[in-house]
């Protein structure tokens, strides 16, 4: 509360706690950025190297696995995310498209959940049911249902 006086008060303290606020918010992207090997290896610049070579070897093949599951049954894009974590745990770059993937996420989830949205992609899906329905309708009048093993010879 302002009194008039020039001594600093509460609205002072306000003020300076927003203003900190807001240097933490503007420096979040900046924050935890970095190697995060434990300090000896740090500390030794081969021991580094051979650290970082290590990191983007595992993260390689987890990723290379993923690319592998994509076409083939497994979980390829949750295995391909882990390899990126993997490389974040060491390297700036796969931090920040990390970041960036995970905000993405978040906004078309919270898109999704919108009613409106929602309602929109019922309705598609309905419409898409009812086209399919009627499509198999006209194939099944036409043609019937035949087996294949009864199938008579040509």
């Amino acid at each position: 509360m302002n009194t008039g006086s020039d001594e600093s008060g509460e609205s002072d303290v306000a003020a300076d706690r927003a203003k900190a606020d807001l240097r933490e918010v503007g420096s979040e992207d900046s924050a935890g950025l970095g190697s995060r090997a434990p300090e000896f290896i740090r500390a030794r610049r081969a021991l580094h190297l051979s650290w970082q070579v290590g990191v983007f070897v595992a993260g390689l093949a987890v990723v290379v696995a993923g690319v592998i599951m994509l076409p083939l049954p497994g979980p390829g894009w949750v295995v391909i995310f882990g390899g990126m974590a993997i490389w974040a745990t060491e390297f700036v770059w796969a931090q920040l498209v990390l970041r960036w993937t995970k905000r993405k996420v978040t906004e078309a989830a919270q898109r999704a959940l919108d009613p409106r949205v929602r309602r929109r992609n019922i309705a598609l899906t309905v419409i898409g049911l009812v086209i399919v329905g009627v499509l198999a309708g006209i194939y099944l009048s036409r043609f019937g249902v035949v087996m294949p093993w009864k199938i008579k010879d040509q």
